[in-house]
């Protein structure tokens, strides 16, 4: 709280400004999503006190007055818990004496921001973060020239709100007018637009953070040439290209962050200039060459990230001079060489990502040394030998990454057990030679596991009874290809797990019931093993929240079961499932985005709802199954997203409705091998595919077949290509959920069609 403490300060126009300004909110305190999002913040409503016990207002929570004049000159109600509209004839433009101004962390309910800000000529720090504007900055802005920090960024919508109408005017004038400007975050508004050079004329610029603002074109490198800017940060900036400047000793750099951008080229010898620095994160972009042994002159760095980028070589012995370092992670590059020894020297290490990599040789006996180790990755290389028994040592792991390249047999896996602390396990299998399957019940001792990855290795779960003590704590669990038979009967207890996946196993019989009922499950994949049925009613389940449901490739007979009517992704192909296509997939609330019933043995016709309900959907396939019915339902020309549609081998009669000429979205159409008749829509996309698209119906003819078909671009196959990036085992990488709830090593990621196409092996256009 900024207050005078000389009373009878306050002026009385001042008072009833401010009087006024209480009055134009409502006080709500911040939803449960908010306040996961902002942990640190602690909002309390400061306005709720005015007047209450003191008539000077210069002794109000968040008011600052003038000691001379009793004007207010700094209003401080961040996390206020201010909820309604900002309006443009709001009180607050009254307080025309105002220095600094913050209005960060309260709900304005998407009001735009107020072009009367110009009416506060004097400001000079102005924070209107995480607040909940909406739509342009007002250009008047600009005209606040003796701003010194100025704060719009926004972190907690998955949506950029805030945008600029006229961005290379707007950057221009910016850079031209605030010549005075130390700190400017615009993180998260919707700027698309190039950095123009004029940028490099802000001399007085400390922090610089632009991240996820769609910024596009080369980025002006003489920016990192600002001997004042302390911190840069361009993250989430795929289409921002750039590269590294030669590096000056006159700097004051701090944070230098490029995550996730196209910046590329090599890190510059004079990178060991930068003396100041504390973090450098360049991960998730296109570096190349070899790590400079200057980083070693880095001697206040703490956290190191070159995660997926083309470094090559060694990683330089000079890395063990930095005795600060918190974070090494240079995961998922092209490094050879052994484990970079320098790091065991470095005693404040947390966490060391090298998955991905080409490293060789074994994991060193003496890393127990690292005593504050949190996190290690050493997964996808090429070490060998047994895990060190010193690493069994370190109490403080709590996230383990590794592979069986790291132990030439199961003996010594139940080690395991005594890492007491550990959270996050991921241990993927290649080619284990085992004797007999690990006991699951090994991992029944650790308490706090929440993340636990086991593909291909061989468990047991003969062990597991209802009595067996598992943590309950399990968000995400992953036994792919292990051998099991049976549903662990631990998992009837997890009420926090959201993804579990047991595909590839030799699981049999019924699906239980009691899976339907953990109401936290988002994501199941079940697919590759020989369940039969489901146990219990076909109906759906209330309070279950599943998204996402893979059953391929299993003996499912009857009826189809959809255990939540809001599901975004249903993969049931390669089965028996009979009966008609169940109705209950048009009942929902949201739909779908996926649907595969493919080579099963559906009969009836296609739902017409699935057209009128439909708005999301981007792939239809329901190849080789028994549909009939006279026509294909015109109604699918409304689903405008609509992407891949695959209805070939059955036995649908009739026209193919001219209206799905029009869905310009189609990339992928097969209707081969059904009894349809009449002509061919005359949509280009129709005239895009291969013949083999409309082959096996002889009644089917347009002005030319050959014509449409384009037979010189066929792909001579009526199956979607498969790109061999997209053949991938699916057990081939650490899964993207473990990156979105933040446990895999590396960059969090966020769920994509396209990611889980790809792991799905499902071809997209």
């Amino acid at each position: 709280t900024f207050a005078s403490l000389t009373p009878g300060l306050c002026h009385p126009d001042q008072r009833d400004v401010l009087l006024q300004l209480k009055t134009e909110f409502k006080i709500q305190k911040p939803d449960k999503l908010y306040n996961q999002y902002w942990m640190n913040v602690t909002s309390y409503p400061k306005t709720e006190s005015w007047g209450n016990r003191s008539t000077d207002c210069c002794n109000w929570d968040g008011v600052t007055c003038n000691t001379e004049s009793g004007k207010v000159i700094r209003l401080d109600l961040s996390c206020s818990c201010l909820h309604g509209q900002l309006e443009p004839n709001s009180s607050l433009f009254s307080l025309k004496h105002l220095t600094s101004l913050n209005l960060a962390f309260n709900n304005f309910t998407f009001s735009p921001i107020p072009a009367k800000f110009n009416n506060l000529m004097l400001l000079e720090k102005l924070n209107l973060s995480g607040s909940s504007l909406k739509g342009h900055i007002p250009k008047e802005i600009l005209q606040l020239t003796n701003l010194v920090s100025l704060d719009l960024s926004y972190y907690y919508s998955p949506s950029l709100l805030l945008s600029i109408e006229n961005p290379p005017l707007f950057l221009h004038q910016l850079a031209r007018n605030l010549r005075n400007l130390r700190a400017l975050d615009m993180s998260y508004v919707n700027i698309s637009s190039e950095i123009p050079h004029e940028f490099s004329y802000m001399l007085s610029l400390r922090s610089l953070h632009l991240e996820e603002c769609s910024l596009v074109g080369e980025f002006p490198s003489n920016v990192f040439m600002i001997p004042s800017l302390q911190s840069i940060i361009l993250d989430q900036n795929p289409d921002l290209r750039g590269s590294l400047p030669v590096f000056h000793r006159n700097n004051s750099m701090q944070v230098l962050s490029l995550l996730k951008t196209s910046f590329s080229g090599i890190i510059p010898d004079s990178i060991g200039n930068l003396k100041h620095l504390v973090d450098l994160i360049l991960a998730e972009s296109n570096f190349a060459g070899r790590i400079p042994s200057s980083l070693g002159e880095l001697s206040n760095l703490s956290s190191l990230n070159l995660y997926q980028n083309h470094f090559t070589g060694e990683v330089p012995s000079s890395i063990g001079n930095l005795k600060q370092l918190i974070s090494f992670n240079v995961g998922h590059n092209q490094l050879t060489g052994s484990f970079p020894s320098a790091l065991i020297n470095l005693t404040k290490l947390r966490s060391i990502f090298l998955d991905s990599n080409q490293f060789t040789g074994s994991l060193p006996p003496n890393i127990g040394q690292l005593s504050k180790l949190e996190g290690l990755s050493a997964y996808g290389n090429s070490f060998t030998g047994a895990v060190p028994s010193s690493l069994l040592q370190i109490s403080s792991l709590t996230r383990l990454y590794l592979d069986d390249y790291q132990l030439s047999d199961l003996v010594g896996f139940e080690n395991v057990s005594l890492f007491s602390n550990l959270q996050v396990l991921y241990f993927k299998s290649n080619n284990f030679r085992v004797s007999s399957p690990v006991d699951l019940n090994i991992f029944s001792s650790l308490k706090q596991l929440v993340f636990l990855e086991l593909p291909g290795i061989p468990l047991s779960t003969a062990n597991i009874t209802s009595d067996s003590d598992f943590s309950s704590n399990f968000m995400y669990l992953r036994l792919s290809g292990c051998n099991i038979t049976e549903f662990p009967e631990f998992i009837r207890d997890q009420r926090n797990l959201e993804y579990l996946y047991l595909s590839n196993n030799n699981i049999k019989g019924q699906v239980p019931d009691w899976l339907w009922r953990l109401q936290a499950l988002q994501s199941l994949n079940l697919s590759d093993n020989s369940l039969s049925g489901f146990d219990g009613s076909l109906k759906a389940v209330p309070g279950s929240h599943i998204e996402m449901l893979d059953l391929r490739s299993n003996a499912f007979q009857g009826r189809l079961f959809i255990p939540y009517t809001s599901i975004a992704y249903l993969f049931a192909s390669s089965n028996n499932f009979t009966g008609e296509i169940p109705r209950s997939l048009c009942g929902a609330q949201s739909s779908p985005t996926i649907i595969d019933l493919s080579n099963n043995n559906f009969h009836g016709s296609i739902p017409r709802c699935l057209g009128s309900h439909m708005s999301s959907l981007a792939d239809l396939n329901l190849r080789n199954n028994s549909l009939s019915g006279r026509d294909i339902p015109s109604s699918l020309a409304n689903i405008t997203v609509l992407e891949s549609l695959d209805l070939s081998q059955n036995m649908l009669s009739g026209e193919i409705p001219p209206e799905l000429g029009d869905l310009s979205s189609l990339g992928w159409i097969n209707v081969s091998h059904n009894q349809l008749e009449g002509s061919i829509p005359q949509g280009t996309q129709f005239q895009r595919q291969a013949c083999s698209s409309y082959e096996g119906n002889p009644r089917l003819f347009g002005p030319s077949l050959k014509d449409i078909c384009r037979e010189t671009t066929s792909r001579g196959s009526s199956e979607p290509p498969v790109s061999s990036e997209e053949e991938e085992e699916e057990e081939g990488s650490v899964s993207w959920v473990a990156a979105g709830l933040g446990f895999a090593p590396g960059v969090v990621c966020g769920f994509t069609i396209g990611y889980i196409l790809k792991n799905l092996g499902r071809n997209k256009h």
